[in-house]
């Protein structure tokens, strides 16, 4: 019988054989790929799962610290204004979930909001209006009640927060990419050179023979022509993952910034009552004078006499933890760089002949002897001459090149938050 696939001459398949070994070693490397891929996305998966349950964690921590702290030291002026904190904590989960949120918008409305509570709450023995107080919060700018806390403020957590949010993003793309690139089809050629490598041996009488190295190397070189291509793009995601990993930690990272909340707003607070007096007739003077009539007894005074309470974060420091989770996550990024252009190494590597002499006696595609061509380079253009796997260089695979466009996407918004600026994320599946 004629064989489609492997050498002709001396056999013991027949042509359906043949066809069943093809279909065999087809479903065998497509189940390698997706595993290797699998066990890539588990690892990214489970980066992903620390750091974000990590930075959830600190956030509550962060608005559990401020309700436990500011109800003692701000009393009903608290109790009764709780809101316009908690609203601030959801507002920057939801930020950092990935929602359509602007963290300027977010923090200049929660400073207005505090205004116009503290100055109803200061001024009790007034009759004050819904009117009055929309006038009140847009002196923000020419009053700077707060003092400096407020610009100190904003600049620390869109930092924080716009790194911390691209990063997660950066892992979570990651996975979809390796994801979405296993499921690509492999080609006829690269199926075909498959089959000749690793079952028509047997065809030949020769189950024991195992490819040759640099054999095995241009098979899977040619099959992940596309795939390697992937590499820059790659590669660059990675880097600057890194780079932005590299600013979590340390004395201005995410920890203390996103800890340190409750005491920036106690001290803009104390900053306010002190200058309560000159704050007022600027405002009566803005806005106009204001009726008596309401009550006389106000609980300022009270904690203005106390002076001072330093609001600190007391659930303990745990520096430690994103010092572990950042070294890593680093250390995960970097084994992971060379991935594409190693993956037909890896799949090589427990198929191979080896020991001594085994350049002579393994199996070259047509019977066991010395494999002679030359190992192709990486990527779809080095395949021009690939001896095993005819491919044409000129039709990249359209689902990789889309997942090379997402990578650059992705480095070009870390990019950004390097810089501290926002960048408007939108769905990239």
């Amino acid at each position: 019988e004629h064989l489609r696939i492997c050498p002709q001459g001396y056999t013991c398949c027949t042509s359906d054989m043949e066809d069943n070994l093809a279909i065999l070693s087809r479903r065998e490397m497509e189940g390698l790929l997706k595993d290797t891929g699998r066990s890539l996305q588990t690892s990214l998966n489970g980066q992903y799962k620390a750091f974000d349950g990590y930075f959830l964690e600190l956030l509550n921590r962060s608005a559990i610290s401020l309700q436990e702290t500011f109800a003692p030291t701000w009393g009903s002026l608290y109790s009764q204004n709780s809101q316009v904190f908690s609203d601030l904590y959801t507002d920057l989960r939801h930020y950092y979930r990935g929602s359509n949120v602007n963290l300027e918008e977010v923090l200049n409305e929660f400073w207005a909001r505090l205004l116009e509570k503290l100055f109803y709450q200061a001024n009790k023995q007034y009759f004050i209006g819904d009117d009055y107080l929309e006038c009140v919060s847009k002196q923000i700018e020419t009053l700077r009640p707060f003092g400096d806390t407020p610009r100190v403020m904003k600049m620390m957590v869109t930092r924080t927060f716009v790194a911390a949010r691209s990063f997660v993003q950066g892992l979570v793309v990651s996975g979809e990419v390796v994801r979405k690139v296993s499921q690509v089809q492999l080609s006829q050629e690269c199926m075909r050179a498959m089959m000749r490598m690793t079952y028509c041996p047997h065809c030949r009488g020769m189950a024991s023979a195992r490819p040759c190295a640099n054999y095995c190397s241009n098979v899977m070189k040619g099959c992940l022509a596309n795939q390697a291509d992937l590499n820059t793009e790659w590669r660059h995601l990675a880097e600057t993952m890194m780079q932005v990993a590299g600013r979590f930690d340390g004395p201005s990272g995410v920890d203390s910034v996103v800890l340190s909340l409750p005491y920036h707003i106690s001290e803009a607070m104390f900053t306010m009552m002190e200058k309560i007096k000159i704050i007022n007739s600027k405002l009566f003077q803005a806005c106009g004078n204001l009726r008596e009539g309401g009550t006389s007894i106000t609980e300022i005074d009270d904690i203005m006499k106390r002076g001072r309470v330093t609001v600190e974060d007391k659930l303990g420091s745990s520096s430690n933890k994103m010092d572990k989770l950042v070294s890593d996550v680093t250390m995960r990024l970097r084994d992971l760089q060379p991935y594409w252009v190693t993956l037909p190494g890896i799949l090589c590597s427990d198929r191979v002949a080896t020991g001594t002499g085994a350049e002579d006696k393994c199996w070259n595609g047509m019977n066991r002897a010395r494999y002679l061509p030359e190992v192709m380079g990486d990527g779809l253009a080095s395949q021009i001459n690939n001896p095993e796997v005819e491919i044409d260089i000129t039709k990249p695979d359209m689902t990789i090149r889309q997942q090379i466009m997402q990578l650059k996407i992705m480095t070009h918004r870390l990019k950004n938050a390097l810089n501290g600026q926002d960048v408007d994320f939108q769905d990239t599946s």
